[in-house]
């Protein structure tokens, strides 16, 4: 896993800002030593690198705990692979450049030939996610098990006891069931987005509703056993009623994404689950599949973190999305909050004793990354001129 760093000596200052704190924003900027944040405010340029934010906003690093966009990268048009070195590079590129500075890609554990998925590959991607060094943020890896295939739940499982996840989700695209509650939109995905014939599409339902409910569930448990054991925190994904993330919650499930009622949310916030929403849902003002929107979710005060899906640039946006609540809040949820649901209290926030993932993003006419570092290595620069 890779994280890019800079020696104890070397220092930043971003000046001339307007500072995105966990509680408030403040005029002035933050000087950086080595890989830490050690002042916030009235910042000088006396540092080895200055950069002026010239009246632009400085926020923390994002932290994307679900992005599957690798698989644009690897597989760009149907039938056509590229190289994993250069699809890494490119998902790594885009990535730093959406203001994501910790990435963990959402590799998906599933049998799939015709859309480019199998759990050989998925295991791949681990390896190089795993053993990239020279790359611009920091590459983690949110394995998504498919639980209907015991195939996937074995390399999985090699995974995580490999330990290579930080962050392993369970998954059922099951026709009639969560995403697809309707069968007829199963069968319209799988056959325009994953161009399977209609007879392919209908074995694949055959083959995913003949497995027992509570076969299933034993391999849930199974999962969620194995990646607490082996330190990493885990999700469930589409959960479509109460009922399902109180059993979820009880076999130890500590996120929720994607919920796909509100009812489903509130109960999941009761049972102090964390809640994951699309940020591309948010931008967008609706969810692909007509299931709970973002913004509804957010205005029931029931979503904690969003994430970036398919789309990087939705995650910054997102958090200038206007909710009515203040800025600093909504940047929470694609830096502290998902930090937090991680583990991860090195990153978050601009705090001082804080690892330096820093952006200076321009606000208008949408949000946009000028300047990134990660680490405190300024490792990304889209500005004219002087600025």
């Amino acid at each position: 896993m890779s994280s890019t760093a800079q020696t104890a000596e070397e220092s930043v200052a971003v000046v001339g800002g307007r500072v995105v704190t966990p509680d408030a924003v403040i005029d002035g900027g933050v000087r950086v030593e080595g890989e830490r944040v050690v002042e916030i405010g009235d910042i000088d340029g006396d540092a080895d690198t200055v950069i002026d934010a010239d009246g632009r906003l400085v926020l923390p690093g994002l932290i994307d705990i679900h992005g599957d966009d690798i698989e644009n990268h690897l597989h760009p048009r149907s039938g056509a692979r590229m190289a994993l070195p250069m699809a890494l590079a490119s998902a790594d590129r885009a990535n730093v450049a959406a203001g994501i500075t910790t990435k963990f890609h959402a590799i998906s554990f599933e049998l799939d030939e015709e859309a480019g998925r199998s759990p050989e590959l998925a295991a791949t991607l681990t390896a190089a996610i795993t053993a990239a060094d020279d790359l611009l943020v920091d590459h983690r890896l949110h394995a998504r098990c498919e639980v209907t295939q015991r195939r996937c739940v074995d390399a999985v499982l090699e995974v995580v006891e490999n330990g290579d996840a930080d962050l392993v989700s369970v998954m059922s695209h099951i026709p009639g069931k969560g995403q697809f509650r309707d069968v007829e939109a199963f069968k319209q995905y799988y056959e325009n987005a994953s161009e399977h014939s209609a007879e392919e599409a209908e074995e694949m339902i055959e083959e995913r509703t003949s497995i027992s409910m509570a076969t299933l569930r034993e391999r849930v448990d199974e999962i969620v056993e194995a990646a607490h054991e082996a330190g990493a925190v885990t999700a469930s994904h589409d959960d479509e009623n109460p009922a399902e993330v109180e059993r979820l919650a009880d076999a130890g499930v500590d996120i929720t994404e994607y919920p796909i009622t509100l009812e489903t949310a509130e109960r999941a916030a009761q049972l102090g689950m964390t809640t994951a929403m699309g940020a591309p849902n948010l931008v967008r003002g609706e969810s692909q599949w007509g299931n709970l929107s973002t913004a509804e979710a957010i205005e029931a005060g029931v979503v904690d973190t969003l994430v970036a899906d398919y789309h990087p640039p939705s995650l910054l946006a997102g958090a200038f999305v206007d909710t009515g609540e203040p800025l600093s809040e909504r940047v929470k949820r694609v830096s502290a909050n998902p930090a937090d649901a991680l583990g991860f209290d090195d990153r978050g926030r601009v705090e001082v004793g804080r690892r330096a993932d820093l952006l200076v993003v321009d606000r208008e006419p949408t949000p946009t990354v000028a300047r990134a570092l990660v680490a405190g290595e300024p490792v990304y620069r889209a500005s004219r001129g002087d600025r």
